[in-house]
């Protein structure tokens, strides 16, 4: 397979999978705030933590494909980085949500848009180089 198709396949994967992702985090913010009336914060690290699991079997199987065997530095790769775009999803839901003022069902598919392009961006450079 030359280089572009694996770069069209990686990105149709990707897109499949950060929109399943991101279906996973919407669903269970969702679950935790509605069903349990769990404060915003407390549910988006809650979603974020299972969207985690999710993204990093889909991303490794399917979508870069990888056969590294140091699987220990990977996990830690991935989850580091979406620690780090994790960080950056909580600041933008409480700039969103406390100081602008916009609803939390719209903040959180507005940022989970941004989120999934910084999660494809640390992927693709860095853990699943």
């Amino acid at each position: 397979m030359n280089d572009a198709m694996r770069l069209e396949k990686e990105l149709f994967f990707y897109i499949i999978f950060g929109i399943l992702t991101t279906l996973v985090n919407i669903l269970v913010y969702i679950f935790f705030t509605r069903v349990f009336s769990l404060n915003y914060i407390v549910s988006n690290v809650l979603a974020w933590f299972f969207s985690v699991l999710f993204a990093y079997v889909t991303n490794r199987i399917w979508v870069f494909e990888s056969d590294n065997e140091n699987i220990l530095k990977e996990i830690i790769l991935f989850f580091s980085g979406r620690l780090f775009s994790g960080i950056v999803d909580t600041a933008l839901m409480f700039l969103f949500i406390d100081l602008l003022l916009v609803s939390d069902s719209i903040s959180k598919i507005v940022i989970q848009i941004i989120v999934v392009i910084l999660n494809y961006i640390i992927s693709k450079f860095i853990v699943f180089k």
